[in-house]
């Protein structure tokens, strides 16, 4: 009995003991040097740019029925012309979609060297034209400047330049977002460039349709 004790406090000692086993790679032991930890999935992405966008409705819908509410309130509101050039940046935009799912297209054809080159045009084409977008709505404010329409002029002028500005931000977020898929190094991301590529369609997509509905809000509540 003694001897059977002993063999089974040796064999408790050799599966157990305290520091004569193996450290699990990826230890702090190691420096660092051991495996990563596990990725986080790509649909995580897609749900925190969801919740985004759901805070960025949120917070043009109050701003929508501001807008609607004060129009109702007094003799005060005052229409005014849309510059011409407003219906030719709506274009401009609604064609960045376009080149931009052009561009994604590319992005399917891993390893082709042209492909990777037509997602790198397409892609530079669709920022140009947020680009071009930008500054046709500075052009717009201009000319309503032009007409005597500021932002102080009456509600319905603040209201415009309210909107327009505040989608205006978004979308330079938006060019910001695609330059970072244009020229980040993907190679070293958790997530691969057509993941990301997706995740900024997303935005951009929802930015182009925010504005077809910021425009008929302000075209129609004049």
């Amino acid at each position: 009995m003694p001897g059977a004790v002993t063999d089974e406090i040796e064999i408790l000692q050799a599966g157990h003991g305290g520091g004569g086993g193996d450290v699990p790679a990826g230890g702090d032991d190691d420096g660092g040097s051991g495996r990563r930890g596990p990725r986080v999935p790509e649909r995580a992405y897609y749900t925190g740019v969801q919740l985004a966008l759901a805070g960025i409705i949120m917070f043009f819908m109050a701003l929508t029925s501001s807008f609607l509410v004060r129009k109702g309130l007094g003799n005060d509101w005052i229409a005014f012309a849309l510059p011409p050039v407003i219906w030719v940046n709506t274009l401009m935009l609604l064609a960045s979609s376009a080149t931009l799912e052009i561009a994604r297209s590319n992005l399917r054809h891993e390893g082709d060297l042209d492909a990777i080159e037509g997602f790198r045009r397409w892609w530079g084409i669709t920022i140009a034209l947020g680009l071009v977008f930008l500054g046709g709505q500075l052009l717009v404010w201009r000319e309503l400047a032009a007409q005597g329409v500021f932002l102080s002029s009456n509600p319905s002028s603040s209201f415009f330049y309210l909107l327009t500005a505040l989608h205006g931000l978004h979308l330079i977020g938006g060019v910001i977002v695609l330059l970072y898929v244009r020229f980040k190094n993907w190679g070293r991301s958790p997530i691969s460039q057509s993941a990301g590529a997706g995740l900024a369609a997303i935005y951009w997509h929802f930015l182009s349709g925010l504005w077809v509905f910021l425009l008929a809000l302000l075209y129609l509540g004049r």
